[in-house]
């Protein structure tokens, strides 16, 4: 009996999808890997919040380079968000990445479109830690300049708990883990076959512009625990994806919403 040219397709295809989830596998592992070493090393510190602060040759490049107190620690934080956004929430982009893979599976450039989706999703996550970054170095700045503020310090993590808490239960939360949850609507928007490597790198960025929307409060805590918390990290990890490819990953928010409240509601009872 004779192959079908779609079947055969199909069939040739497989190992090329099965490459590209082992190797974004490989990849969040690989990030994993580097942060608990890093981690492990006497430079852990530098991921805790604030920690790259206190070394003396890091401040002695700080001093050589232009704008360096704001530069360098950018760049560090840069690094870390990175390997952090690679171990935690690029494994998230395989049903997408699967996905655009089977209707890209004929095209000779197709392994290069999915790249280029996984930079798309990349640069969301990077813009967000930036911004991000400058909200958390501002607060450090204040906080220099505060006696009160640094008496009540632990009030920045209750805010941060509560917050996360109660964006668990928000419309917005809700309807960004739907359009998480459903892949084939990015393909759906974006890909038209006409301008390949501009509407692959889109879809990309549409999902992860997505994806910070479902999970930016969640990933807040980091700046409070520190990005060397391996022990959040997994933890937010896990959630995250559970949330976003599980059937029944929907249903984890609210409860996940009670649990931040009240610790935001218990750092403030330990507190005052």
């Amino acid at each position: 009996m004779s192959t079908s040219a779609p079947a055969a397709v199909a069939a040739t295809s497989q190992p090329g999808r099965r490459l590209l989830g082992t190797l974004v596998i490989a990849v969040a592992l690989l990030a994993w890997a580097m942060l608990v070493l890093w981690n492990a090393s006497p430079y852990g510190r530098y991921l805790d919040h604030g920690g790259w602060l206190n070394a003396e040759w890091f401040a002695a490049i700080c001093s050589v380079t232009p704008n360096g107190d704001l530069v360098v620690p950018a760049l560090t934080h840069t690094l870390a968000w990175l390997l952090m956004i690679a171990a935690m929430m690029l494994p998230t982009t395989l049903p997408l990445l699967g996905l655009f893979g089977r209707i890209t599976a004929d095209r000779a450039d197709a392994k290069a479109l999915r790249m280029l989706v996984v930079a798309g999703y990349t640069l969301a996550w990077m813009l967000f830690g930036i911004v991000a970054h400058a909200g958390d170095r501002i607060l450090h700045l204040a906080a220099g300049t505060s006696g009160w503020f640094l008496v009540h310090s632990w009030m920045i993590g209750a805010a941060v708990l509560a917050i996360a808490g109660a964006f668990q239960f928000s419309d917005l939360k809700y309807r960004c883990l739907d359009r998480c949850r459903t892949p084939f609507g990015f393909v759906n928007k974006h890909w038209r076959g006409i301008r390949p490597e501009r509407e692959s790198f889109l879809m990309g960025f549409d999902h992860g512009l997505f994806c910070v929307g479902c999970c930016w409060a969640l990933m807040l805590l980091m700046f409070v625990v520190g990005m060397g918390n391996l022990g959040w990290m997994l933890l937010i990890g896990l959630v995250t994806a559970a949330e976003k490819n599980l059937p029944w990953g929907g249903r984890l928010s609210a409860p996940l919403g009670v649990v931040l409240l009240g610790s935001a509601a218990a750092v403030v009872g330990l507190n005052l």
